[in-house]
């Protein structure tokens, strides 16, 4: 259904390097570039992805109040991989990975230009 989401950033080059390596814990590469305007991540250029861009419209990017990005993950040990890793890069706590309901296990954050991501499983309920 979702064939890509696209953040905002008013500093691309850093938006970039941050992806770069927090889509790499996912196996997701560059798939798709515009020069200094905007860059898109893959697992498969078929595949939905997850970009970041300059606004079109010149005014400074903002993250969406209630907006928030999923990446979805096979396991528990790749949820804290993935979010331990955009904690190092820089990015911020907003609920560190753990479970959150019988068969959700998630952990959020924030990117560097404030944009609210989790990564997340799901899991069988607890017996």
């Amino acid at each position: 259904m979702i064939g890509y989401v696209t953040l905002g950033t008013n500093d691309l080059p850093r938006a970039v390097a941050f992806y770069d390596e927090l889509l790499a814990e996912l196996g997701a590469s560059r798939f798709m570039e515009f020069e200094d305007v905007f860059v898109a991540w893959a697992v498969e250029p078929d595949q939905p992805g997850i970009s970041v861009t300059k606004p079109f419209n010149g005014k400074p990017a903002t993250p969406g109040n209630g907006t928030m990005v999923a990446l979805a993950v096979g396991s528990k040990e790749l949820v804290h991989k993935v979010y331990d890793k955009a904690i190092e890069l820089g990015g911020t706590d907003e609920g560190p990975a753990g479970p959150r309901s019988d068969g959700f296990y998630a952990g959020y954050f924030r990117d560097l230009d404030g944009n609210k991501l989790n990564v997340f499983c799901m899991t069988p309920p607890e017996s």
